[in-house]
């Protein structure tokens, strides 16, 4: 049996009584055409199987239908939230998420973010504000449409949380509950502006209330659930341990949940704990996670169309606040 020919662009133009340059506009500038002529060439490809070339597609419109992502890690439940709403909102306009990881290097950030310019990327999701003068150099220089997450700046587009008043709004609820002696476990602060406003947002709210967040009384961990239990091993061993502890991501105060439990001490009779996030898992442990709820997937959700507009010249450093709040479970009590 004869395997049938390969429909080309000329095939779809001949049927559907257009020009070729016009089947091409439909391909990769559509919103050149009128409502009817756009039909007619789809209808035409639909039915001839006709498939465009996606590098001739790239040439004709200037675009790789490509964003890039650069993520500090990909080993966290916070940012696959993130990159899987993005992905979802860039493949229903036909465009492929590439995605890169630094570890909270600022070397490795800079050196991702010039590998995804060099293929080609048509915009760029960051996370965060702080970087290297290398990086802030390519992106001002890159070309294409950038936006920042969970911290912005005023010069590109930004996705944005209070991340200052999340520390404040744990800190305030433990406060709230009577705790004078208050710990915090934080990632490790260099390089991590959200972590390190969240630390600032509890120190405010003990300062307000007349009370202080020492450096004793701090501690910075990798950003897992084992630094969770090992910051929270460090704070249980002081002298003088804490009544409570905020945990700036709710891992940490996972960690801090499991390791209280391991030594007997029990949450929240003996020990109040804070997260920030508000994952998934931190509704399903027990005692369930008081947590600061931060909208990662609508996070997600709005970079992939910011960018998307701003590619589409619709908007140009568009800032977007979205709002967070407390919400308040089973993992913090009265303070002693």
């Amino acid at each position: 049996m004869a395997k049938r020919a390969k429909a080309r662009l000329v095939d779809v133009a001949r049927d559907a009584g257009v020009s070729p340059a016009t089947v091409s506009r439909a391909m990769a500038q559509p919103d050149l055409l009128t409502p009817d002529t756009l039909a007619r060439v789809h209808e035409s490809a639909r039915k001839l199987g006709y498939r465009p070339d996606g590098m001739a597609r790239a040439l004709a419109s200037g675009r790789t239908m490509t964003i890039g992502a650069i993520v500090p890690t990909l080993d966290s439940t916070i940012f696959a939230r993130v990159l899987q709403a993005m992905q979802s909102a860039l493949a229903r306009e036909g465009y492929q998420l590439l995605v890169a990881s630094h570890e909270m290097n600022p070397a490795a950030e800079t050196e991702a973010v010039r590998t995804l310019l060099t293929r080609g990327v048509d915009g760029l999701m960051l996370v965060g504000a702080e970087r290297s003068q290398d990086a802030a150099m390519l992106l001002r220089t890159a070309g294409v449409p950038v936006v920042l997450s969970w911290v912005g700046t005023s010069d590109c587009a930004a996705v944005t949380v209070d991340n200052r008043l999340a520390g404040h709004l744990a800190a305030r609820h433990l406060i709230g509950l009577g705790h004078r002696r208050i710990g915090m476990v934080v990632g490790h602060l260099p390089f991590n502006d959200r972590q390190q406003a969240r630390l600032a947002g509890a120190r405010q709210a003990l300062h307000e209330a007349g009370l202080d967040l020492p450096g004793a009384l701090v501690s910075e961990q990798g950003l897992t659930m084992a630094g969770g239990r090992a910051g929270c091993a460090r704070l249980l061993e002081l002298g003088e341990p804490p009544s409570a502890i905020i945990g700036g991501i709710d891992l940490f105060a996972i960690g801090c949940i499991q390791e209280a439990q391991s030594r007997g001490i029990a949450v929240p009779e003996a020990l109040s704990v804070v997260g920030i996030d508000d994952i998934e898992m931190s509704a399903h442990i027990t005692p369930a996670l008081t947590t600061v709820m931060i909208p990662t997937a609508r996070i997600g959700q709005l970079c992939a169309a910011t960018l998307l507009a701003e590619i589409k010249g619709e908007r140009r450093h568009e800032q977007t606040e979205l709002p967070i709040e407390l919400v308040v479970r089973q993992s913090t009590a009265a303070g002693r």
